[in-house]
């Protein structure tokens, strides 16, 4: 959920994170909030209510992220509720995490395969791509039986698709164009 809005709340933590060298701590911070949206969607229903008073919104904040956020985030939590901008927390944290690993040189990669790979094997496709691209990298194993076997490898812009279903459908493909699989 970017936007421009998600992004220059994103930006402005990213520049106070920044000039405080505290980006990986940030970031290590807004991961946990992302994290704790994506476990309890209520906490981001909670923060989006209209019933709810700021006040209880922010007492919500300090309770749960007290010993998990340090005072710049809390307070910057309680700006984007200040504002009216509760709607748009998730991608506001997002936006940070992913501005923090560029600065960082972090590079995201999902690898979907049709079980779930083992730590080695993890390790293995971690330990290419950073000979690949030079940079560290943090890897996201996702299940999906469709693609019978194999792996695709999701990075940036870039897909790296080596699963069964895909040359299936490139020999499909052939085929009906009357060419050789």
């Amino acid at each position: 959920m970017t936007n421009e809005i998600t992004q220059r709340y994103a930006q402005g933590m990213f520049e106070l994170a920044k000039e405080e060298k505290s980006v990986e701590e940030k970031k290590k911070q807004a991961e946990c909030i992302l994290e704790t949206m994506n476990d309890c969607p209520d906490f981001a229903l909670f923060l989006r209510a209209v019933k709810v008073t700021k006040q209880e919104k922010y007492e919500l904040i300090d309770h749960v992220f007290h010993e998990a956020a340090d005072h710049d985030m809390c307070s910057f939590m309680k700006l984007i509720i200040e504002k009216g901008r509760a709607y748009y927390m998730q991608g506001i944290m997002e936006d940070y995490v992913k501005l923090a690993n560029e600065d960082l040189g972090i590079e995201l990669a999902e690898v979907v395969s049709a079980r779930k790979l083992s730590a080695q094997d993890m390790q293995t496709i971690g330990e290419a791509l950073v000979r690949k691209t030079n940079k560290k990298i943090v890897l996201k194993n996702k299940v999906d039986p469709s693609v019978i076997g194999g792996i695709r490898v999701t990075m940036a812009n870039s897909v790296t698709d080596a699963t069964i279903s895909a040359k299936i459908e490139r020999m499909r493909s052939a085929l009906l164009k009357g060419g050789r699989a």
